[in-house]
């Protein structure tokens, strides 16, 4: 005979610890592996994770640098983050969420470094249903805080609401702009309310492009949205995976014929004058503020308070110079420079980095500039070719 009875939860021995209201064994919680950070290369020098990862990001640059690939400088890109309770699971440390909202901090900050004349926007789904946190726009910091506010992970996910609204929502965006949507999926499953394949017809019909980046595991109607809208899939099997996987998403993608505009169109932008000193009402995205520094649109004489935007009253897109010319580094970016070993280099004359004036270790490589032939350190060319986008010794 079977008992009825509820269960009596048993305290937890030795073995268990309780943190946070969670109880659970001690090896069940993730440790830190310091020592598994220190490295050791063919010359026995030590390295750690750090240089490990940027040697790395500098291959990848390195086999990508050359290809005749068309790329596009305005991208309406919409973050869809996946907040059910999916997301509270703890096999990234202390779990998902939080790991998620560092990284997403991180993405949307090198979005907009990256590609300043862009806008983005940040739509979550939970209970079952999409909710819209914000509007596409260039204020990284609105959208930080924004979502800081509602992270409560509940409830089901709906992929289909999710992606509906995100058509919606992308469906009015220039057409000169490349239409994007980069899913951050933690959860196996999903709970629509009706044909998903419908909806990657819709995303399709409104030339969407959705990449999806998954925890956990792979789920097949994640990699057939990803696959059918021309997106990129993948599946982040640890922390810097997940990071490194997102900020992918950073570099404009591929423009393909077929889903760009069919001839060459201007695109109209406005370059307001800045105004310091007179308190009058300005725009701070669609919020009216009463500010002593703006810009006054050109056509119709309006404030805003921040650039890149777009003028609430004329919609003209309002930029200033150093973001027009930021914007051109991924159609010219800086050629990869050439590695050279610490034998090879002992002999030149270059003795310090050209960047930061330190000099060379014993035993350290130097990074030449097939173009003006100067020597730098492994930190110098990485910020060269991720964040200056310029060559110093060029210039």
């Amino acid at each position: 005979m079977f008992s009825d009875a509820v269960p009596q939860q048993r305290p937890p021995n030795d073995g268990e610890q309780q943190e946070s209201g969670h109880t659970g064994y001690a090896w069940e919680k993730s440790f830190e592996r310091s020592w598994e950070d220190v490295q050791e290369d063919e010359q026995g020098n030590l390295k750690t994770d750090h240089e490990r990862d940027a040697r790395l990001s500098r291959g990848r640059r390195t086999a990508l640098y050359g290809q005749a690939i068309k790329r596009g400088m305005i991208r309406y890109v919409f973050l869809c983050i996946d907040l059910s309770k999916g997301m509270s699971e703890t096999d990234m440390r202390p779990n998902r969420l939080a790991v998620t909202t560092k990284v997403v901090a991180e993405f949307v900050r090198g979005f907009f470094d990256q590609n300043p004349l862009s806008q983005l926007g940040i739509i979550i789904t939970r209970d079952g249903r999409a909710e819209r946190v914000t509007d596409l726009s260039g204020n990284p910091k609105a959208h930080i805080e924004a979502l800081a506010r509602s992270l409560d992970t509940q409830g089901e996910p709906s992929l289909q609401n999710l992606l509906e609204l995100t058509a919606h929502c992308l469906a009015s965006a220039p057409e000169y702009g490349s239409r994007e949507a980069v899913v951050l999926y933690g959860s196996l499953h999903t709970c629509d309310p009706g044909n998903i394949l419908d909806t990657i017809a819709l995303l399709k019909r409104h030339k969407v492009r959705c990449s999806v980046v998954g925890l956990g595991a792979e789920v097949y109607i994640a990699r057939r949205i990803a696959e059918d809208t021309g997106g990129d899939f993948v599946v982040a099997v640890d922390e810097h995976h997940y990071k490194d996987s997102l900020l992918a998403q950073c570099t404009p993608p591929p423009t393909l014929a077929k889903r760009g505009p069919h001839f060459a169109d201007l695109v109209e932008m406005g370059f307001p004058r800045r105004v310091d000193g007179t308190f009058a009402l300005g725009y701070s995205g669609r919020q009216q503020t009463l500010t002593a520094q703006g810009y006054y649109c050109p056509r119709c004489k309006i404030k805003t308070t921040e650039l890149p935007s777009t003028c609430e009253i004329c919609a003209l897109p309002l930029v200033s110079s150093p973001h027009l010319a930021r914007s051109y580094h991924h159609l010219f970016p800086v050629p990869p420079f050439d590695e050279q070993e610490a034998s090879a280099a002992a002999d030149t004359a270059a003795q310090s980095c050209e960047a930061c004036l330190r000099p060379f270790a014993a035993k350290a490589s130097r990074f030449m500039c097939p173009n003006c032939k100067g020597a730098f350190c492994l930190e110098c060319d990485m910020y060269i070719h991720d964040s200056l986008h310029n060559c110093p010794g060029c210039c």
